[in-house]
């Protein structure tokens, strides 16, 4: 495989076809927020976290799902780049409990990283925890709609017991 050279935030780098932006980046020392992105599972983009901006294109590209093309010009860190990365992050926030679940929460860490305050928005309400099975306990409360969690009962476990309902109008 060539070797595939781009401009990340000015500087010039050398990345790989089958290597997607954010992999490249991080290569090459510069964080990109992500949350869906991550572990032995495909990325779906799905969370816009780890959105750049690319030269000569309207709209933002979830860097987790793009791969970079000879001549690309990427910016990881431009006004437009971190305005949307934060919003998407404040947002998600909103819906957050105020109680942490877990000790490594990427959600709130990058929230940090990225100086997100306190969300403005209003939490939306979530419906009660279905406890109905005795296998498996389902409480959306701190859910992020990021669906690592469907793609790694569909994908790595080849167990589609999970799904995702009631996205979109």
């Amino acid at each position: 495989m060539m070797p595939i050279e781009f401009k990340l935030n000015g500087q010039t780098v050398i990345g790989r076809p089958d290597e997607k932006i954010i992999e490249t980046a991080k290569k090459h020392g510069v964080e990109i927020p992500h949350l869906c992105h991550g572990g032995n599972q495909r990325s779906d983009g799905n969370c816009r976290a780890c959105v750049v901006e690319i030269k000569g294109e309207r709209a933002l590209a979830p860097s987790c799902c793009r791969f970079p093309t000879q001549g690309m010009e990427v910016t990881t860190n431009s006004p437009r780049a971190l305005t949307s990365q934060k919003m998407v992050l404040e947002l998600l926030l909103s819906d957050l409990p105020d109680e942490e679940y877990t000790l490594n929460n990427k959600l709130r860490s990058w929230a940090k990283k990225l100086e997100v305050g306190k969300p403005r928005f209003k939490r939306r309400e979530e419906p009660k925890a279905d406890l109905s099975h005795p296998a498996i306990a389902v409480n959306l409360d701190a859910c992020i709609q990021c669906t690592r969690c469907v793609r790694a009962c569909r994908e790595v476990q080849v167990n589609d017991v999970i799904g995702y309902a009631g996205r979109g109008p």
